[in-house]
C-alpha cells in the first residue's frame, strides 16, 4: 500500500471530545468570549492563531474567515479515531487543527474507504501494529511514535485501490486464482509485524496461509470497523454479553477488574459483568486499552480551559461506548491468538518482488491521486485552485 500520510495533528485538545454536545458547548464558549479571552481558550500554536487564514476542509462546509471574528453555528461534529480502539468527536474546521491533512479528507466517505492506522513502536510494548477504522485517524497514541495512515483506496467511492501496481497480479499467479486488492489491506491486517521502521508485512509463498489469514482479516476489519462499512456490530458468542450490574456513579474515577467473578469495577460503585479477562489484560503500546479509554474521559482539565467544558456527570452514551469496547478488545484478542505464522523460509522474497516489477512502487503510485470532486472553499471564502 504505497501511499500514506502522517495522521491528523490538532494542535490542541478541546475539538475532540467523546461526545458531540460537549463540542457544541465549547464551540459557544469560544465565540461567546471577546479579545484575550478568546485567544486563551483557543490555545493558540505556531501553526494556527485566532488570526490564521486557512481553506476549509474538503467535503465539510466550515467557516474559512479568521477566528477572531467568528460568531457563527457550531461546525457539525464528524467522527475521528482518536487513537487504537477510541473514537470520539471532531470539530471539522480547518482554523482549529494544526495539520489536518487535506489529502485524506479528500478520499474520505461514507460507505468504502477504510484507513489501516500502523501503530506507535515501543519495544518491548505489545499491542498491534495494524489497525482498521471508518473515520479520520488523529495522532493519539498511548506509546511510541504515531504510525503512518494507508488509505485502502486513493480516490472516493472505492475507486483506485491504493495496492502497489502488479501485486495483485503476482499474487494471483502465486496463489493460483484471482487476488482482489482489498485483500491485500486484509492480509495486512492479520501479519502485520511491529519493527522500529513502520509496520512489516511479510507474504506468504503458501497459499493455503494466504487464505487463512485473509479469512481472519476480513474477521478482525469487520470487529474493529464496528458495523461501519456494512459489517454486523461486534457481539460475544454464546450469550456472553457484558451488561451493567449496579449503576455507574456520577462521576467514577477508578477502573479496577475482579477476576474472580470476570467483573470490572468503575468508581467502586458500578459494575460491567461478564468481562472477559482478555478483554481487561488486552493492550496497545503497552498500556491496557480499557484504562487508557477510560482515563482519556476522566482525567481533570484545567480550570477555566475549554477541554473542562463537559458533561456534568457519566453519560448513557459513555456506558454504551465501554460495553462495545469491551466487546471489541475481547473478540480482537482471540482472533489475535489465530495469527498466521510466516517465517523467512516460507515467505515471498523482495527479490522476487523486484523481479516481477512489484517493487518498488512508481513515484506516482505513492503519492496523492489528483482528487477534486468539487469546488473547494479557500480563506475568506475564494475558491481553492489546485
Amino acid at each position: 500500500m504505497p501511499w500514506s500520510a502522517a495522521p491528523l495533528k490538532l494542535g490542541r485538545a478541546w475539538p475532540a471530545a467523546p461526545d458531540a454536545a460537549t463540542l457544541r458547548a465549547r464551540w459557544s464558549a469560544l465565540t461567546a468570549a471577546e479579545g484575550g479571552e478568546r485567544e486563551a481558550l483557543f490555545r493558540p500554536s505556531r501553526a494556527r492563531g485566532l488570526g490564521s487564514s486557512v481553506a476549509a476542509l474538503p467535503g465539510q462546509r466550515t467557516g474559512t474567515g479568521k477566528l477572531a471574528r467568528e460568531s457563527g453555528p457550531c461546525p457539525e461534529p464528524v467522527r475521528l479515531a482518536h487513537g487504537p480502539f477510541e473514537e470520539c468527536w471532531l470539530l471539522p474546521d480547518h482554523r482549529l487543527l494544526d495539520a489536518a491533512r487535506p489529502e485524506l479528507w479528500r478520499v474520505a466517505d461514507g460507505e468504502r474507504q477504510v484507513f489501516l492506522v500502523e501503530q506507535g513502536y515501543a519495544p518491548k510494548a505489545a499491542g498491534p501494529a495494524l489497525l482498521a477504522t471508518a473515520a479520520l485517524p488523529d495522532d493519539r497514541v498511548p506509546a511510541g511514535r504515531p504510525g503512518r495512515v494507508r488509505p485502502l483506496y486513493r480516490r472516493p467511492g472505492g475507486r483506485e485501490p491504493n495496492v502497489a501496481p502488479g501485486l495483485a497480479a503476482f499474487l494471483g499467479e502465486r496463489y493460483g486464482r484471482p487476488v482482489e486488492p482489498e485483500e491485500v489491506a486484509v492480509w495486512a491486517l492479520a501479519a502485520a509485524l511491529p519493527s522500529p521502521a513502520g509496520c512489516r508485512v511479510p507474504l506468504p509463498a503458501d497459499p493455503r496461509v494466504w487464505e487463512h489469514g485473509v479469512a481472519l482479516g476480513r474477521r478482525m476489519s469487520e470487529v474493529q470497523l464496528r458495523g461501519a462499512r456494512g459489517g454486523g456490530r461486534p457481539r460475544l458468542p454464546g450469550g456472553r454479553r457484558p451488561y451493567v450490574r449496579a449503576a455507574l456513579p456520577p462521576r467514577p474515577d477508578s477502573l479496577a477488574y475482579a477476576v474472580e467473578d470476570e467483573t470490572l469495577l468503575v468508581g467502586g460503585a458500578g459494575r460491567i459483568a461478564p468481562v472477559p479477562a482478555a478483554a481487561w489484560e488486552y493492550r496497545v503500546g503497552g498500556v491496557r486499552a480499557l484504562e487508557w479509554w477510560f482515563a482519556g474521559r476522566t482525567e481533570a482539565a484545567e480550570p477555566g480551559a475549554l477541554e473542562a467544558v463537559g458533561p456534568a456527570s457519566w453519560p448513557q452514551e459513555w456506558t454504551s461506548q465501554l460495553l462495545e469496547l469491551i466487546t471489541v478488545l475481547a473478540l480482537q484478542a482471540g482472533l489475535e491468538a489465530e495469527r498466521p505464522l510466516v517465517g523467512p523460509g516460507s515467505a515471498i522474497t523482495r527479490e522476487e518482488l523486484r523481479a516481477a516489477g512489484v517493487l518498488p512502487a512508481p513515484a506516482a503510485a505513492r503519492r496523492p491521486a489528483s482528487v477534486l470532486e468539487g469546488p473547494e472553499e479557500g480563506p475568506e471564502g475564494q475558491l481553492t485552485l489546485l
